[in-house]
């Protein structure tokens, strides 16, 4: 991740309900002692450029100007932008009787000021992550990249931002760069989009395989069948090893069979807290802990007959609490699940991936049968509630799709 030199703290929203609009805002830090990790350079006088030339056109042709625009180093327009930056930077420097290298740094600020003046922050800015957590998180807890569910802001607290300020960040994610512009040409510069743009950069460059997965079609459609997705739960090196194994059209035993020995009692235990924490699952309480009981005892029958049948149950809580009276059928139950999560977070291009498993749930969960043809599945909560599965699709890793799809639909909701 960004150097932890840079990162102040992450601002947890573990409900999603606390902040409804998915959008950024600087925390109440009354108290707190909240400071840069150093200063920045001020280069008193500078010629603040309107924007960047997105083509090539000869004298008296119209161009057309980036003035505001989020890239990152897999683009080739990145690298072009970023050269001539540093040496605008470079010659701003030098005329203020100073010298700056900007190749060195792993988080770049640069705020160039109303009365032409800017700050330039090189490793130094506090830098804060808006994200939603997997687990309630009390005050001094340590965090791990896996407590993570998504990351959704992206913050310089100790920075002093002004309405007719510009701006410009660049950032890097291990082998990659992101960098994300503001010209501000309305003198209206809002920082809760730029903070949202810089999250939207960190997840593409952190999470770039599971980004790819999701938007590579045949991929996609191998995951699909065997029944995984990115979901929150196993998000990161888990499900990396899972993808590379589809993409590689390797078998996949050997690295499902690792995951379900890594929901032990423990895994499965912190996954029923959170879900006790949203009602319409803690109603449904005893239920849902007899189906993971009987994940542990090896027992796919019993898990996946209790979990896939209460998904229906669930959603439609969700649905009246939110717009009351009766409840609705199972395909707008699912879109209002999707709905919901894409308000929330505030766009669908988040690590919910709410389109992709939209399309998951349709092909998979939900996927219908031909009862005449035999081809019911366990993975089908269509086909496990007409007695229509196969025996022998009662697998242990189909009980794990099912606990992870149900996990996944809880931050849906």
């Amino acid at each position: 991740m960004t150097s932890l030199g840079s990162l102040l703290r992450v601002n947890a929203n573990h409900d999603l309900d606390q902040n409804p609009h998915g959008e950024p805002e600087v925390p109440d830090i009354a108290g707190m002692f909240v400071g840069n990790a150093g200063e920045p350079v001020h280069l008193a006088k500078v010629s603040s450029p309107d924007g960047f030339a997105a083509n090539t056109v000869g004298p008296g042709d119209q161009v057309s100007i980036w003035v505001r625009q989020a890239l990152t180093s897999d683009d080739p327009a990145f690298h072009r932008i970023a050269a001539n930056l540093r040496d605008l930077i470079s010659h701003w420097a030098q005329e203020n009787g100073t010298a700056v290298n900007i190749e060195s740094a792993n988080v770049l600020l640069l705020v160039m000021k109303g009365d032409q003046s800017a700050e330039l922050w090189m490793d130094t800015a506090a830098m804060m992550f808006q994200a939603v957590m997997k687990r309630a998180i009390g005050p001094g807890h340590v965090i791990f990249e896996n407590d993570i569910a998504d990351v959704t802001g992206v913050i310089f607290p100790a920075v002093t931002f002004n309405p007719d300020d510009r701006v410009v960040c660049i950032m890097r994610e291990g082998w990659r760069f992101g960098m994300s512009f503001d010209f501000n040409l309305d003198k209206k510069l809002d920082m809760v989009a730029f903070s949202r743009t810089l999250a939207t950069l960190h997840r593409a460059m952190r999470y770039r395989e599971a980004y790819d997965a999701t938007r590579n079609a045949p991929q996609f459609d191998r995951l699909v069948d065997a029944g995984w997705f990115p979901f929150v739960e196993i998000l990161g090196r888990e499900f990396t090893n899972i993808s590379d194994c589809a993409e590689q059209g390797t078998a996949l035993a050997h690295a499902e069979q690792k995951l379900i020995a890594a929901f032990d009692q423990s895994r499965l235990d912190r996954i029923y807290e959170r879900w006790l924490a949203k009602p319409h699952f803690a109603n449904r309480a005893i239920i849902l802990k007899s189906g993971l009981d009987a994940f542990v005892r090896k027992d796919p029958v019993a898990c996946i007959k209790t979990l896939l049948t209460e998904i229906e149950g669930i959603l439609n809580d969700a649905y009246r609490s939110i717009h009351g009276g009766q409840g609705a059928r199972t395909k707008h139950l699912l879109r209002f699940a999707i709905e919901n999560v894409t308000s929330r977070l505030g766009g669908s291009d988040t690590l919910m991936f709410p389109e992709a498993f939209a399309r998951y749930l349709d092909r998979y969960t939900f996927a219908d049968f031909d009862p005449a043809a035999n081809t019911g599945s366990a993975s089908s909560r269509h086909a496990v509630g007409h007695g229509a599965a196969a025996p022998a699709t009662y697998t242990d890793i189909r009980a794990l799709h099912a606990i992870l799809a149900l996990d996944q639909l809880m931050f849906y909701t």
